[in-house]
Order: C-alpha cells, then sequence, then structure tokens
C-alpha cells in the first residue's frame, strides 16, 4: 500500500523574503520555568491567572488560551465544546505551512484518535480497544517480565547502567512493536524517527528541524505501509492484522485511517511509557524514605506507579480547539481559540491534592489526570502500569543499592512530553 505524501516546509518563494519560522503553538509551556521543575511556575499562573489568554508571535489575531486549575482542565476533556480537532482552531488553519508535520497530516486526511472527534472516534477507538482489554493485557505479563529480565542480563552490575537507553526506551518499544506486529528488531530505528519528530516541539525549533522532521514522518509512514502491505499479503496474530481484517469486512478503517492509528500506536505507545519509568525513577531515588516505603511494602505499587503519573507525568498538556464561545470566569474563549490544557499543573492543584508538591506512593484518592480523562482516556493505560509496575519491581528487586550517579538529570527540549534524555544509575 502505498504510504500518503507528507508534506514538507515550504521553500522560499525567490527575492529576498526570508521564510517565516516555524510557528510556535507551545510557548506558553516553554516560558513556565524550566524543563527541570516547571511546577512551581505552574503554581503561580494557576494562582495569578488561571485562564490566560497568550500571545502567538506572528500568528496574527489568533485566540490561544492556557489553563492550569484542575477543574476547568478536568471539565474541558469531557466538554464537547472543546474539540480533539485541531483544525477548528483558526491558529492551526492558518498557519499550516507553518506547523510541524505531524500537525500537517490532519489536514491531508492522516486522522489518528488523538484529533479525532465522536462519531469517527468512537468508531476508530471501539476496534483498537480490542487489543488493550484487561485480560489481553494481563496476559502480556510474562512476556514484558521476559523483556526486562533480557535487558537487566546484560547490564555490568560494577558499573551501573544508563537507564533510558539501557531498559526505559527498549522494554515499551518492543512490547508495543510485537503487539502490533511490528518488528520488534527495529525498535531502535523507528525510536530514532520517534525522537526526530518530537524535536519539532523542541524548546529551540528551527526550519532544519521542521525538514529532518518531515523526512522523518515520511520514512516512518513508509515503513508501516510496507508493514501494512506484508500483513494484507499474510495476515497474523497481531493489532496492524486486526485492523486490516476490519478494514476489509467491515469497512471499519479507511486507508488513511489505518495508516494514522498504526504510527500513532507505535509512537505513543513507548515514548509516553520510556518516560514515565525514566521520571518515576528519579523522583524514587531522590527520596529514599518514599523508596525504602516500596521496598518494605511491596504491595504500594499499584498506587506507587500513579502517584509517580501525578508527581512528574510524562505527558504535561494536551490541546483543544473551541466549537462555540465558552465563558470561564467570566473570561470568553472564543469559537476557533486553541486551548492548552495543562495536565501537570492540574496534577499538582492543591484544590484536589494535598501538599502536592509531597511524594506520597500512598496517596489515596488520586484522581491525576496524567492519562486524560472522557472519551479520550489513554487507551494504551493499562499497558503502561503494568510495564512500570514490572520493570520498577524487577529493577529494585535485582539491585538493592541503587542510587543516582549524578543528581543532574538531562531532560529533553519538550513542553508536553516530559522525558530524560539520560540517567546514569550506580549500584554500589
Amino acid at each position: 500500500m502505498a504510504s500518503p505524501a507528507v508534506p514538507t516546509p515550504p521553500r522560499p518563494r525567490g527575492g529576498s523574503d526570508p521564510e517565516p519560522p516555524p510557528l510556535d503553538l507551545l510557548r506558553p509551556l516553554r516560558s513556565a520555568g524550566s524543563l527541570e521543575n516547571p511546577y512551581p511556575v505552574y503554581a503561580v499562573l494557576r494562582t495569578v491567572r488561571p485562564v490566560l489568554e497568550v500571545p502567538v508571535p506572528g500568528a496574527g489575531e489568533a485566540d490561544v488560551w492556557l489553563l492550569t486549575r484542575y477543574r476547568d482542565v478536568h471539565e474541558c476533556l469531557r466538554d464537547p465544546r472543546f474539540s480533539a480537532d485541531r483544525l477548528r482552531a483558526r491558529l492551526v488553519r492558518d498557519n499550516l505551512d507553518r506547523l510541524p508535520p505531524f500537525i500537517r497530516q490532519t489536514a491531508t486526511g492522516m486522522r489518528s484518535l488523538l484529533t479525532m472527534d465522536a462519531p469517527d472516534h468512537t468508531r476508530v477507538r471501539k476496534l483498537v480497544n480490542k487489543a488493550f482489554t484487561p485480560r489481553r493485557i494481563a496476559a502480556l505479563a510474562g512476556r514484558i517480565q521476559e523483556i526486562v529480565d533480557s535487558q537487566l542480563d546484560g547490564v555490568d552490575a560494577a558499573r551501573g547502567m544508563e537507564l533510558i537507553h539501557d531498559l526505559a526506551e527498549p522494554v515499551p518499544a518492543i512490547v508495543i512493536a510485537e503487539l502490533l506486529g511490528v518488528p520488534a528488531e527495529d525498535h531502535r530505528q523507528f525510536r530514532k524517527w520517534s525522537s526526530e519528530l518530537i524535536a519539532q516541539i523542541a524548546s529551540q525549533n528551527t526550519a532544519e528541524r521542521q525538514q529532518r522532521g518531515a523526512a522523518a514522518a515520511g520514512q516512518l509512514l513508509g515503513y508501516l505501509g510496507d508493514v501494512i502491505a506484508a500483513r494484507r499479503r499474510e495476515p497474523r496474530e497481531d493489532l496492524i492484522s486486526a485492523m486490516i481484517h476490519a478494514q476489509e469486512e467491515d469497512d471499519a478503517l479507511t486507508d488513511a485511517e489505518l495508516l494514522a492509528t498504526s504510527n500513532l500506536l507505535l509512537l505513543a505507545g513507548h515514548e509516553t511509557t520510556t518516560n514515565l519509568i525514566g521520571n518515576g525513577m528519579l523522583a524514587l531515588l531522590r527520596e529514599p524514605e518514599q523508596l525504602e516505603r516500596l521496598r518494605a511494602d511491596p504491595s504500594l505499587m499499584k498506587r506507587a506507579i500513579d502517584e509517580l503519573l501525578r508527581f512528574d507525568g510524562p505527558v504535561q498538556a494536551t490541546v483543544r480547539a473551541t466549537t462555540e464561545d465558552v465563558e470561564i470566569d467570566d473570561r470568553v474563549i472564543p469559537e476557533g481559540a486553541l486551548v492548552i490544557l495543562n495536565l501537570g499543573a492540574a496534577n499538582h492543584d492543591p484544590e484536589v491534592f494535598e501538599d502536592p508538591g509531597r511524594l506520597d506512593l500512598g496517596r489515596d484518592p488520586n484522581p491525576h489526570l496524567a492519562f486524560g480523562f472522557g472519551a479520550h482516556f489513554c487507551m494504551g493505560a493499562p499497558l503502561a502500569r503494568l510495564e512500570a509496575e514490572i520493570t520498577f519491581r524487577t529493577l529494585l528487586a535485582r539491585f538493592p543499592k541503587i542510587s543516582l550517579e549524578s543528581d543532574t538529570p538531562d531532560y529533553r527540549e519538550n513542553p508536553i512530553l516530559r522525558g530524560l534524555k539520560h540517567l546514569e544509575l550506580s549500584f554500589g
């Protein structure tokens, strides 16, 4: 099956007029403190201006708003007036040629679940959900354990390990590849493509990064197109084959939706869990009392995973577009506005979480929004939790003297997908 063409950034049209720079949709999050710890600045925004209209230089009169309170973010995630279709926002429609390829693809029919509203979202999600039932996820536990053990078998305990490259990246990447039906041995390659795509929303976005991201998008979609074509010829017991069957038998997916859904599952299926494992281990090792509490009472693990998700979640924000005027706190967010829902700020809201800056592995209740809420709640949440639980449990059991080699972590330049580039651990 031929892959849809992926748009590339426009070239200058001659003369002396420079090419306009890539549009920075996420400037409000970039200015919200350092990569190392944005939460204090989130707290100021949440207190002083929880419903904030923010300018986007070079974007004309487009409306962009930032919400940081739990109650507002929670409500907007389930309010149908806040659409997941970014093309409903004037800022996106009027500036497509300056946006990253993963946003522009929506305009060419490459819509994933992230950018769909009902009834299309309901139709596609119902199909994909079959791969993420509690029974099917539980059945993966043994295989996940094998992958974790295999990765740790290659670690030299005397030298320690680099957590991200050696464990946090390969475990979820191999799991989602096998679930989809993508060759697991290629996980390093699609991780590289993923990194190029994510770099387009880095702190210092440039036209060059846009071009590299466009190239990576084209290569990844071409790769998945080849896998889909192979599964059409020879179906297997995997998710891509199941989606092809549903497409051919029930007309449940268009070709573009099949490709976009495969792409989303492959990328989201490992990026967020990688960040959960990295951010979570860093938080545990910075709080030795909580770490020892977990060692002493392994039954806390499920609550611990939820607290790590709340405390320093892998996804800091999501976006919506208003379909009509919406009033919050006597402020009117107009129809066609782009609204940034700050999940990280909401998860540190003291109106909902007592002493939110404290890591409490026994926190209960813990209604965090790390996986979203409502119709777009992350369908992969049970798998991510299971992968993190097995990884943490095995790592802590194998290396009882685990510690940070250095407490100066190197964060990826990304205000939304919050994660570490590296985390060096010592076992002595």
